[in-house]
């Protein structure tokens, strides 16, 4: 058979399509451009401590996506370099981590190029990953031999009843095991997907385990204590039982107990209140109470040893009849002057003058020492007012006069501090009426001892025949105090 040009030309043009074809067809299958020319790649340098099974050819992927393979694999003075060729259309963190792994026990090593940080530049051509960036997994056959000496160690006898054993915990728990299995799986997809946050996580539990550290022997302490609890509970294993058992009983008779107080026990509850709201305010004083009302008690016995299981005439406490009247004398500063004083044989009971009457004069001063001036500042240590509201403030308090001076009405007050005010004998509920107003009556303080005494006027007087001296002359010169 003979060919003509015009056949030549045509067979010539169908293979010159064909083989176009076909290197079109293959290149981007077999990736040819970037296997010969190196099209479309950049190399990056992994240093290993050791090859771990890696070699030529071998894959790298970045997020479980091939990016590249492995170009060559070579000794060095410090352990082994591996040469990848990764793909430029994809972009991976310069603060990489490169893990050679396995596809499984027995399959090809890969390496996985893992993320640390998303805001590093990208990798570039000629970029070096440092060994400190790299791990390689364990040596298969080391850990089968591990495994087998393991093996080999456990008695025949005990690895077969161990076999019985997990057979019997697990039989017929298929279902229960593949629910576990695909729950395990769903929590390590989410872990996964969250590893940035699981990072975080991570690194933020560093503050708390210092913080735990620490405190390690407070931690240390309660779980003594609570060990110390636990103990005792179950030394007293069957009070804890009883209690449990009449415990229902005992809370159904508290219910009835509450039931049956209903009409009172809201009013005692709430008058408890405010009762506790004045002792927490008085806390400090309730245990200084507490902490001097065993020694007092104490000193009271100690009084009456003497007396004990004796039969004497004579006390084992000795005290003196001395009454000791008026000395010092009553405190009438700061109260209704004599003029508006009600005498004592009334039987009435007319409202109590407005103001707050107690002793007026100096703390310090030898009058009604005990009096309302002196009460002690629970909120303010070291002062003393004779109200709350003084209390309270940043005044002080400042007295009338000194106690000895008294002239007439003590509302005439520089201090500025209330005083109490007359009482207004036309005030509804004042009971009965009083008698008619008797004429003014000057009070004043006798010294016996001496016969001055000083006058509404200021001046001093003396008259000697209201105390003669001399010797008592009856009984009633025992209520008189002794002379100086």
């Amino acid at each position: 058979m003979t060919l003509t040009r015009r056949i030549w030309i045509q067979l010539i043009v169908v293979a010159a399509i064909a083989l176009a074809g076909v290197a079109y067809m293959f290149f981007p299958v077999l990736h040819l451009p970037a296997l010969l020319f190196g099209v479309g790649q950049y190399t990056v340098t992994a240093q290993l401590p050791e090859a771990g099974g890696l070699y030529e050819r071998g894959n790298v992927t970045y997020r479980g996506y091939q990016v590249g393979r492995v170009e060559s694999v070579g000794l060095t003075d410090n352990g082994v370099e591996a040469v990848l060729s990764l793909n430029s259309d994809v972009e991976i963190p310069s603060d990489v981590k490169a893990e050679v792994h396995s596809v499984s026990a027995i399959g090809e090593q890969y390496i996985d190029l893992i993320p640390r940080s998303e805001g590093s530049p990208p990798l570039k051509d000629g970029d070096v990953i440092a060994r400190d960036q790299t791990s390689v997994p364990p040596n298969i056959s080391s850990l089968l031999s591990a495994t087998n000496k393991g093996l080999q160690a456990i008695p025949q006898d005990n690895l077969k009843t161990v076999v019985d054993e997990a057979y019997v915990a697990f039989g017929g728990l298929g279902p229960e095991i593949g629910r576990f299995l695909k729950g395990a799986s769903a929590l390590a997809l989410d872990a996964k997907a969250n590893v940035n946050e699981l990072t975080t996580l991570v690194d933020k539990s560093k503050p708390l385990l210092d913080t735990q550290t620490e405190t390690s022997g407070s931690i240390e302490a309660w779980a003594a204590n609570l060990a110390t609890v636990t103990d005792q509970l179950r030394d007293q294993d069957a009070d804890v039982a009883t209690v449990l058992k009449e415990g229902p009983g005992a809370a159904d008779e508290v219910r009835a107990l509450f039931s049956q107080l209903q009409p009172t026990l809201p009013v005692v509850l709430a008058n408890l209140a405010s009762v506790a709201e004045v002792a927490a305010v008085y806390r400090p004083n309730l245990e200084q109470l507490l902490v001097l009302l065993p020694q007092g008690a104490a000193i009271v016995q100690a009084t009456g040893v003497p007396n004990r299981n004796t039969k004497v005439d004579y006390p084992g406490a000795y005290l003196s009849f001395n009454l000791n009247l008026n000395l010092p004398p009553a405190c009438t500063t700061g109260f209704l002057p004599a003029q508006q004083r009600r005498a004592a044989a009334h039987e009435d009971y007319p409202p109590v003058p407005e103001g707050d009457m107690y002793c007026r004069v100096a703390q310090d001063s030898p009058f009604n020492v005990r009096g309302a001036r002196n009460t002690p500042c629970v909120q303010k240590p070291g002062k003393r007012a004779p109200t709350a509201k003084l209390c309270e403030s940043d005044e002080e308090f400042v007295p009338l006069n000194d106690g000895y001076n008294w002239k007439g009405d003590p509302n005439a007050t520089l201090s500025g501090q209330s005083v109490p005010a007359p009482r207004d004998p036309a005030a509804p509920g004042a009971g009965l009426p009083d008698p008619a107003p008797a004429p003014p009556v000057a009070v004043a303080e006798y010294d016996p001892a001496s016969g001055q005494y000083m006058a509404p006027d200021g001046k001093m007087y003396t008259q000697s025949d209201l105390g003669a001296a001399g010797g008592p002359k009856s009984w009633q010169d025992m209520l008189a105090p002794p002379a100086p």
